[in-house]
Parts: structure tokens; sequence; C-alpha cells
């Protein structure tokens, strides 16, 4: 699949049952946690205004806003865009690609387990136009399930139609963004009774 379909197959995914299901979940505590780390580490640098990519429905979106950060967010898909707006965040329907803002207007990124979903091919074009959204010392957070080179539909994927997946090694995601970042730190965290890991990077324009 390229990007294009890949886009168009997530946002039916991605709709308003999905988007309702995920509204309920709670995150595991190692999520709050590297969530947490990366506030702190915005607050010691004194960043301020933060773009999350593939936010969902919001809820980290919200933890930030409401810790005192200039949030926006946004998602492929428009019914999880409607629930941030319920939040009271300033959302927006765009994808990787097309996120419409101008260059470096943002001190930090976030983005959790979406880019997961981008073919190989296209990831370098997603990370460098992530990069260029970013200010000179800008922070970016990116945590994906990887430890494995694996990419394809799942053919166990409850969501209809079943999600596109790209899963990396970590040498491979270290190559991958050095091309357009630098390394703050790189976490890899087992994940129990699974062949995959997440990575949790830390990243900064220079």
């Amino acid at each position: 699949m390229d990007y294009q379909q890949v886009i168009e197959s997530l946002k039916v995914a991605y709709g308003r049952e999905s988007a309702e299901k995920r509204d309920l979940e709670d995150k595991q505590d190692w999520k709050l946690a590297e969530r947490q780390a990366f506030l702190d580490l915005l607050r010691l640098e004194g960043k301020q205004k933060l773009l999350e990519v593939g936010a969902g429905t919001g809820t980290d979106s919200l933890f930030f806003q409401q810790q005192g950060l200039e949030v926006i967010a946004t998602d492929l898909s428009p019914a999880m865009v409607d629930l941030c707006r319920v939040k009271g965040l300033e959302a927006y329907a765009q994808d990787f690609l097309g996120l419409d803002f101008p260059p470096a207007s943002f001190d930090a990124l976030y983005a959790l387990n979406c880019l997961l979903h981008v073919p190989a091919q296209d990831l370098p074009a997603v990370l460098e136009k992530l990069s260029s959204l970013l200010r000179s010392g800008g922070l970016f957070f990116l945590g994906i399930y990887g430890g494995i080179e694996k990419e394809g539909v799942s053919d166990k994927d409850w969501h209809h139609p079943p999600r596109f997946f790209s899963r990396h090694t970590e040498a491979f995601m270290r190559q991958a963004v050095e091309a357009y970042f630098e390394i703050v730190s790189f976490k890899t965290i087992p994940l129990e009774k699974s062949e995959w890991s997440f990575q949790a990077m830390v990243l900064r324009r220079p």
C-alpha cells in the first residue's frame, strides 16, 4: 500500500465506533511516565507551543494543555478530531504530509503510536515534514511499537478495514531519525509476552 491508500483506509478504520471505544481506554502507567518525563523536559527548557500529531481522542493533548502549554492537536480521522474539540482543544483533521502550518511554528512535537502507520518508503518524507515544523532546538517525542521488521495489514485487527502497520528495529529507527534530528534519548521498553517492544525517543531539531 502506498501512503495515500494507507491514509484513506485509516480514516475509515478510525471512524466513530473506534473513536468512541478509544475515548474510554486508560493509558498504561509506563506511557504516563514517558509523557510526564517529556513534560518535565519541556518545562526545563522553557518550551511552550506543542503540536500533537496522531492525537486520537485528545487525551495527551488535553494533559499538556492542562499543564499550561499552548497545544494544537491533529489527527487524520475527523471522528477523532471531533472528540478532541469536545475536550476544548484546537484540533484539525490533517495527515502527516498534509500538516498545514508554517515552517518552524512549534517548540515541541508529540507523536505516540501513529508513525507506525507510515510505510517505510514514506517515512523519510514524514520525518522531514515534522522536522520543518519545529523551531531550531525544538524537541520531538516519538513513541512507537517496534523491535522487529514487519510491514503490512494486520490479519488479526478488529478494525474495519484492518489497519496497515510498519514496525522497525531500533537500528532502523535510529538511522531514520538521525537524518533529520539529534537523538536526545532512545529508550527501548520490552513488552510482556510480545515479540514487539516500545521505542521511546526524544529528538531535537538541530
